[in-house]
């Protein structure tokens, strides 16, 4: 188990204890996280899971393939420079204390 927290604007936090091997975005979604909706269901083609990935963290995942970063460019919030996709997340317990940023759109 990996302790995450999603960090909402004008919203409580969450965070969960999540499963090894999990992806953030079914975590998210199992656990109705605002503004997390993971249309496609983790298939990499909506960018509905995207997240802000807190500095502290974004050195420790993986690096972001081609897919991922075209999907992206498609997000309903601007991407930043620690912008993912949560569905290209899996827990592992190095991620413990994670801290993502969820996008709110306008």
């Amino acid at each position: 188990m990996a302790r995450i927290t999603w960090k909402i604007e004008n919203e409580d936090d969450v965070t969960l204890d999540v499963r090894e091997g999990l992806t953030l975005m079914e975590a998210a979604t199992d656990h109705d996280i605002p503004h997390i909706w993971g249309e496609c269901g983790g298939c990499l083609s909506c960018a509905t899971c995207h997240v802000f990935v807190d500095e502290k963290w974004f050195p420790l995942l993986d690096r972001i393939d081609d897919s991922e970063d075209t999907m992206l460019d498609m997000t309903d919030v601007e991407r930043a420079r620690t912008s993912r996709l949560s569905c290209q997340i899996k827990v592992t317990p190095e991620l413990d204390g994670l801290v993502l940023h969820v996008p709110v759109p306008d």
